[in-house]
């Protein structure tokens, strides 16, 4: 009986230390898309997003990336691609990539590509509140790190590389 009372009470303190876990997520928009042909549906990077994407991965240098998600689209991928990343999963939507966060990824280091109309509902639906009222499609310099603990984010807000404000 003893052993049964230890057993459990170890079951239950390490489930608690899971739970308690932070886990730190990069959120940020697809670098600047190629806009030169309005027909095509999905664009690679122009040169000035390969710009950015190079920013990027000098901001982000000292960070160890788990794993990363990014859309099915190109320019999602692209700006990825400088970063040093064991795994990029592709997502469809923003319940599937929380859940997947959530889960599978709980204390681990997480990057996310992701669009101007979902980057601020991503951070929502993380927990966090939003540190801006609207991302515009001119909005390429912002990332977001957040703090997930449970349902629960504390997120901070910064820009990087060349100010598309100018």
């Amino acid at each position: 009986m003893k052993k049964l009372l230890v057993f459990l009470s170890l079951s239950l303190l390490f489930i608690n230390a899971i739970s308690a876990q932070t886990t730190t997520v990069w959120i940020v928009r697809h670098a600047e898309k190629d806009k030169s042909n309005p027909q095509d549906t999905d664009p690679s990077l122009s040169d000035e997003g390969k710009i950015r994407v190079a920013d990027l991965a000098k901001y982000l240098k000292k960070v160890k990336f788990d794993v990363a998600f990014a859309t099915p689209t190109k320019r999602t991928h692209q700006t990825l691609d400088s970063l040093v990343i064991p795994k990029v999963i592709n997502y469809k939507d923003i319940k599937s990539l929380v859940d997947s966060i959530k889960t599978n990824y709980v204390g681990k280091t997480v990057m996310v590509a992701a669009h101007s109309n979902t980057v601020l509902e991503i951070i929502e639906a993380l927990g966090g509140k939003r540190p801006k009222e609207e991302l515009t499609d001119d909005d390429y310099d912002y990332i977001f790190e957040l703090s997930v603990k449970e349902d629960k984010a504390r997120v901070k807000m910064e820009q990087y590389g060349r100010p598309h404000h100018l």
